[in-house]
């Protein structure tokens, strides 16, 4: 867990940047909240409301980044208000506490706007629970919002602006269906039937601090669109917790609620979930959870049995995870995985047909934009093969193929990203055997998403001179179309065995 959060690579610096800047953008605005006179309470949920407006928009420009986090005050205020009116009707509050849940889930069909303003909706209604959020409190809860909204995006969109030089996250789940057939549908059951259970159980184990299992099933499902990913995420959430909470009773603990080392300890907590999320789930859950422990001591109720007790609600609401995933709707690694899969070669059929016309002449065609989201694609693919790969899988051949199809995806990678780089020499457009090449690729693509179909013929332009058939550009683009021919004639074999042995599923 260690080495692949320190060995990962970060492109541009990415992770380090984002996780700087979050550090500044929460740290200022939790300084404004309490420089205006809010108390602890609405200090905390202005900081909480920063950290997720940072964390959670993750739009492709910044013009899209801007205009989301505009819009979260008007999911969250409402369900703010909610959470409050009904603090004292056990009843009610749990069924909209569900309801909040299941309809944050199903907005991430909308892409990563959805996304933000589901968990944003739902963490509002969490942090209510968290806070003990009474009607009396929304005026100064809404001011501190608003405030540290202001303060962070002061830092995000103006003093620390930066375009993203890295495509987009890919969405959590494969797009298609209608219906029950849409992951994102079943997910939205999935999660109201796992915050059920978790809310049930947890408040046997405990009164006031249920909602801590209705978090770790609901935060279970994001970014994930399969059974085993959800398994996968909920072991690692666990883990993370356990080690989360040893980190809590050696630092948390002895500090007693000591504002000043409090506070530095939560901007590294801080900075750690930004660097961590996207590569170690688990340490990501070592730093929320070691976080959670610090601002439990500055409220002054911090002691190991707590610590003790949101474990216990932790795997209560992974339980939930697990059971709602296997036996509600569940929807496979393999169907997730062949989605993914079918997605990139799609990404590949553009890239090669755009080559083709870049190479034919037309100088309006760019394969750079399709090869990064084949980029995006495949990361998203690699994420939904992981559980395969897991060293808890037992189903040894399936993981081995696993493993092949990884290996393949890799190649299939880089042969693009060559491809890409160097179409654009216009010296390259010289050298017939580069649109025949493009179309034999076709055919290997065509091979894969509909095996007997015949490809689109490409154009093949004449060379214009002897010497034009050694240009080294147009050398290294056969190179990378020849293996990108091969990788996909290899995948065929794992992709198209027999219904009854699935490369993915369980």
């Amino acid at each position: 867990m260690m080495r692949r959060m320190f060995v990962v690579p970060d492109p541009e610096r990415l992770r380090l940047r984002s996780a700087t800047r979050s550090v500044l953008g929460v740290g200022l605005a939790v300084a404004l909240c309490g420089l205006t006179g809010h108390n602890l309470t609405a200090v905390i949920a202005g900081g909480l409301a920063a950290l997720l407006a940072l964390f959670t928009v993750t739009d492709a420009t910044v013009r899209a980044q801007a205009a989301t986090t505009a819009l979260l005050p008007a999911v969250g205020f409402p369900v703010l208000a909610l959470a409050a009116g009904l603090h004292d009707v056990a009843l009610l509050r749990d069924v909209a506490f569900l309801a909040v849940a299941g309809l944050g889930v199903y907005a991430r069909r909308w892409g990563p706007r959805g996304h933000a303003l589901g968990v944003f909706a739902f963490m509002t209604f969490f942090v209510a629970q968290f806070l003990h959020t009474v009607p009396e409190q929304l005026p100064g809860l809404y001011s501190a919002v608003v405030l540290a909204l202001l303060a962070s995006s002061g830092v995000r969109f103006g003093l620390w602006c930066y375009e993203r030089r890295l495509p987009p996250p890919a969405a959590p789940v494969p797009p298609g269906g209608s219906g029950i057939a849409r992951i994102t549908t079943r997910q939205a059951i999935q999660v109201v039937v796992a915050g059920a259970f978790a809310l049930v159980v947890g408040q046997v184990l405990s009164e006031g601090r249920w909602y801590w299992a209705v978090g770790a099933a609901w935060w279970i499902f994001v970014n994930t669109s399969s059974r085993g990913e959800t398994l996968i995420r909920g072991f690692r959430r666990i883990l993370g917790t356990v080690v989360g909470i040893a980190a809590g009773l050696l630092l948390a603990l002895p500090l007693h609620g000591a504002v000043a080392p409090t506070a530095a300890l939560v901007a590294v907590c801080v900075f750690a979930i930004f660097y961590a999320a996207p590569v170690s789930y688990s340490w990501m859950m070592l730093a929320v959870t070691l976080m959670v422990a610090l601002l439990y001591g500055l409220l002054g109720v911090l002691e190991p049995g707590l610590l003790v007790l949101r474990l216990a609600e932790t795997g209560v609401g992974a339980i939930g995870a697990a059971l709602a995933v296997t036996f509600v709707l569940p929807v496979t690694t393999h169907a997730a995985t062949n989605a993914w899969i079918e997605r990139a070669v799609q990404s590949v059929h553009d890239c090669t047909t755009t080559t083709a016309r870049r190479l034919a002449g037309d100088e309006q065609a760019d394969p750079a934009p399709p090869a990064a989201e084949l980029e995006v694609v495949l990361g998203r693919a690699r994420l939904s093969l992981a559980p395969l790969v897991h060293p808890l899988n037992p189903l040894r051949a399936r993981k081995a193929r696993a493993r092949q199809v990884l290996a393949l995806l890799d190649d299939c990678a880089r042969e693009v990203r060559g491809l890409a780089s160097v179409a654009a020499d216009p010296q390259a457009s010289h050298d017939a055997r580069l649109a025949a090449a493009c179309w034999r690729v076709e055919a290997a693509v065509q091979a894969l998403v509909s095996p007997g179909a015949q490809p689109a013929a490409v154009a093949v332009p004449k060379a214009e001179t002897p010497d034009a058939y050694h240009h080294p550009s147009a050398e290294a683009a056969l190179h990378h179309l020849h293996g990108l021919e091969k990788v996909l004639t290899e995948l065929a074999k794992p992709l198209h065995s027999s219904p009854s042995s699935p490369l993915v599923g369980s």
